[in-house]
């Protein structure tokens, strides 16, 4: 049975295939090949990919990522689809859908909203559940440089508060759009913003994501 994660990682690879490894892409200073690159170094190269989230270890990922961006891109495209490796925790079903689900999602906008014809999905009600219990739990981790309060509020009134504090501002849209906002795309998402003027301006200049 597909996953989530599954129809996700599929998607972004076609994205990606169609786009071509020039495209641009939403993640600053990528281009499709260096996030096709990132895709694969982060499942397949653990040695590498901790420098994700260890700054020390961040010199080795890119030259590591370098290295990957440099591979023939039909390569880079097929190492997408055909997942992780089988001793990869991501070859977990359970892993690949909690890690890899919005993972997924977000860079597959990311090469989508860069291209200047793109359209909007239609939205699926149950992958939009899907994003939102994920958006609930780590919204706190989300929002935490937020310079201000920040909620985030789907149309039918259900909310997650990303960031304590005041004046507040609320972030209104459906919850892959949402989440687009919160993982620092908050220029290619469509939301709606309320608050005061101040506050506005603040949270426009503000970094969000992890």
């Amino acid at each position: 049975m597909s996953t989530h994660a599954q129809r996700e990682r599929l998607l972004l690879a076609d994205l990606l295939e169609l786009a071509g490894p020039d495209a641009p892409t939403l993640c600053d200073g990528w281009r499709a090949r260096d996030l096709a690159a990132h895709v694969v170094v982060r499942e397949r190269r653990a040695d590498a990919s901790a420098g994700i989230v260890i700054k020390a270890l961040a010199p080795r990922l890119e030259r590591v990522q370098a290295e990957f961006a440099a591979k023939p891109y039909e390569e880079l495209i097929q190492l997408i689809r055909t997942g992780p490796p089988r001793l990869s925790p991501y070859a977990l079903k359970p892993v690949d859908e909690a890690a890899n689900t919005v993972e997924f999602f977000v860079h597959a906008e990311d090469v989508r909203r860069a291209q200047p014809d793109w359209t909007p999905r239609e939205p699926d009600p149950v992958f939009a559940d899907a994003l939102w219990a994920r958006l609930e739990r780590v919204a706190r981790m989300l929002g935490r440089r937020s310079p201000v309060g920040l909620v985030l509020r789907r149309p039918d009134g259900r909310t997650a508060v990303a960031h304590r504090g005041a004046p507040v501002v609320t972030v209104t849209g459906e919850p892959g759009e949402l989440t687009l906002f919160a993982f620092g795309r908050q220029g290619a998402a469509r939301v709606e913003r309320e608050g005061d003027a101040d506050a506005l301006a603040k949270l426009s200049g503000a970094t969000l994501g992890f």
